[in-house]
């Protein structure tokens, strides 16, 4: 297993289940995998693979990846001519930026300092995420090589800007499809559900397991990640979905982090 660390920080991010996943990954011949809600890209860091089609409805986040596989030293340097305190973190968070190279450079930027690495948008699709903190910085990400290793593991990938569906519906037997999207449940009892909501709802969540369960009707290998709740789990019916655990990162203190079980839909795997 070739592993690269992500480059971006992200919540719900998957480095977790990494090694927990190489026993399904690891022995399958893949044609093409597909990720269809990039994020950090963990599991697509953490494999060997032939050829990848990596895609996000997120537009500056596609960008950020673009500029990764094409433009590391360039982009190296445009993040390191930007300043690590308070002040700065929000003038840029305030910006617009023209250039993709900028773009890039401030949405990693901001990943790396904002609260939790979270990312998270207001209604008008504004970045809004506080300041980490003292102590946050990007040094690593030329230091440890984070960019240009991600750089070369991105070589042999198409990134597009779009739909779960696209992404779905094109996959052929012999395909592995990794899905993990925002987890909004039937319910309010979900932390991030007013967030989630607004960028994957439930009607999505619907759409999303009608669409894998075509795909792997057709032969796709799929794997789906998703919360731990009983309107999840009849979505996916009669796949029993395998129940995992993580501890939530999304708390200063380590000792108020709370175990949370996840579930993890396999089919033709």
């Amino acid at each position: 297993m070739n592993r690269v660390d992500p480059f971006l920080k992200w919540p719900g991010g998957k480095r977790w289940i990494v090694t927990f996943l190489q026993k399904y990954i690891e022995p399958t011949k893949i044609d093409n995998y597909f990720e269809p809600f990039l994020g950090g890209g963990a599991v697509f860091f953490g494999f060997e693979l032939n050829r990848s089609i990596l895609s996000d409805k997120n537009e500056q986040l596609i960008n950020t990846y673009k500029i990764v596989k094409e433009n590391p030293d360039e982009l190296i340097c445009a993040i390191k001519k930007i300043d690590i305190d308070k002040n700065t973190y929000y003038k840029i968070r305030d910006t617009i930026f023209e250039s993709e190279i900028d773009k890039a450079a401030s949405f990693i930027y901001l990943n790396r300092l904002a609260f939790g690495g979270m990312y998270r948008v207001n209604q008008k699709g504004k970045f809004n995420v506080p300041f980490g903190g003292d102590g946050r910085s990007t040094n690593l990400l030329w230091e440890k090589d984070i960019i240009k290793l991600a750089s070369k593991k991105l070589l042999n990938t198409e990134l597009h800007t779009r739909d779960f569906n696209d992404s779905l519906s094109i996959a052929k037997k012999g395909d592995l499809v990794f899905c993990d999207p925002p987890y909004t449940v039937c319910h309010n009892a979900n932390g991030f559900q007013r967030y989630n909501e607004n960028i994957f709802g439930w009607k999505d969540q619907i759409k999303l397991a009608q669409a894998c369960l075509s795909a792997s009707e057709k032969g796709v290998k799929i794997i789906v990640s998703n919360a731990a709740h009983e309107s999840i789990k009849n979505l996916y019916y009669p796949n029993v979905p395998l129940i995992v655990n993580r501890y939530s990162g999304l708390s200063k203190i380590p000792k108020s982090r709370k175990k949370i079980d996840e579930y993890l839909f396999l089919f033709n795997v």
